[in-house]
């Protein structure tokens, strides 16, 4: 784990784009109902869609959208056809779409794309390439990367959902053509440098959610760089940090944690208290039980835990309110569960009512974003989960080590 650093990077202004053509890394990966195809969740395309459209209309180059769903074998994995349509509609532009990726419809398609025209390619994981992992200079020999260099003139990576995956189209076009990130990386990226600059304090964290291993590493991560004043702990990792506090969760939490696999954890959290990690624990949970969902206090807790009680809502709100930099990265409960969410919306709802500067990330977190919050220049609301993740926990993300070499090479930085 190192220092939290945040390179500089070229965006759309260092390299020509202008009647370029274009290959632009987007992610529109979404929830798709397994059953019907339908996308549940547009949220991600609605992002893309606006960033799209500004850069077709101030810079007007044969603009080529690539972008992965799913992953072969899951239940999501499938073509581009529905995203396609949406990113029609919220752009309000024609975009042209070929059920190709490398092929020859595809490079035949690529290279008659005229300037201020727009074409998105199918599915990128439909190429085996592109589901494997690896260095960028390896990838720069991938068929995939090669057959697409050979036809743009410019790569620019507007995923930055995508930046922790080392694979052809994030890494490998960098290295083999002039590239920058787009105006939607360009805003996480500068999110990222607001939270770890570490001027704006109090500073908090909310952690909830599942990522509980990814928590741990990142709560180690920020005392190593002193970027916490106060960790709020929900759901899964605050009932590991309750055990680790030799606190009786009760039988069934235990089971959930052991189900998880994160008993072995525990020594690990009750470490990280004992080197003085600013933790803060709830004081009471919402947990079902036979007869619904009811409170209960810790030491006393029995029945599942879904959400956090109104105490802890409470406690961790009046902290939200105080702070001057407060990053939210999971729920707080079951949110899947309207009756769940309570916890949750109270602590958005706190973060919207205080003065500092608020990052909200993880998808099922931000669906419960007020719409109206999304437009405010002092909150954030990224695209990303284990991006963010990774960078937190003092990871180098590939996509910034890619888009670096690329400016050494192409830009002379």
């Amino acid at each position: 784990m190192g220092t939290l650093y945040v390179p500089r990077l070229p965006t759309i202004r260092d390299v020509e784009v202008r009647e370029k053509k274009v290959f632009m890394r987007i992610d529109i990966n979404v929830p798709i109902d397994p059953d019907t195809g339908e996308v549940i969740d547009d949220r991600r395309i609605k992002a893309h869609a606006r960033y799209i459209k500004e850069v077709v209309e101030e810079f007007k180059p044969a603009l080529v959208l690539g972008s992965h769903q799913g992953r072969p074998g899951s239940l999501d994995f499938t073509t581009l056809e529905k995203h396609h349509e949406l990113l029609q509609k919220y752009t309000g532009l024609e975009i042209k779409f070929v059920s190709d990726v490398i092929g020859p419809t595809a490079l035949s398609s690529i290279k008659s794309l005229k300037p201020g025209e727009v074409l998105l390619l199918d599915n990128l994981r439909l190429v085996s390439e592109e589901v494997l992992e690896a260095p960028p200079e390896r990838h720069a020999t991938s068929i995939f990367a090669k057959r697409l260099s050979s036809v743009i003139d410019v790569y620019i990576n507007d995923a930055f959902a995508t930046a922790h995956r080392s694979q052809p189209s994030i890494v490998g076009l960098p290295l083999l053509v002039p590239s920058a990130i787009g105006p939607l990386f360009e805003k996480e990226v500068s999110a990222l440098q607001r939270v770890v600059s570490g001027l704006e304090a109090p500073r908090v964290y909310v952690l909830g959610g599942k990522k509980v291993y990814e928590h741990l590493r990142v709560i180690d991560n920020l005392m190593r760089n002193k970027l916490a004043d106060r960790i709020l702990t929900c759901g899964l990792l605050g009932l590991l940090f309750l055990a680790a506090k030799g606190v009786d969760i009760g039988k069934e939490n235990y089971k959930l944690l052991e189900e998880g696999g994160l008993l072995p954890f525990i020594p690990r959290a009750r470490h990280l208290l004992l080197r003085g990690a600013p933790v803060e624990t709830p004081v009471d949970f919402k947990v079902r039980v036979e007869s619904g969902i009811e409170t209960a206090y810790i030491g006393k807790i029995r029945g599942t835990v879904v959400d956090i009680g109104e105490q802890t809502a409470e406690i961790y709100s009046e902290l939200i309110k105080e702070a001057r930099t407060i990053v939210m990265r999971g729920p707080a409960g079951v949110i899947e569960l309207e009756e769940c969410r309570k916890g949750t919306q109270k602590l958005i709802d706190a973060a919207a009512k205080s003065k500092g500067f608020v990052l909200i990330a993880g998808g099922h977190l931000t669906a419960l974003v007020p719409r109206e919050l999304e437009n405010s220049d002092r909150v954030h609301v990224s695209t990303a989960g284990n991006s963010l993740l990774l960078f937190l926990s003092g990871e180098e993300l590939p996509a910034f080590k890619a888009l670096e070499l690329s400016a050494k090479m192409f830009l002379g930085w």
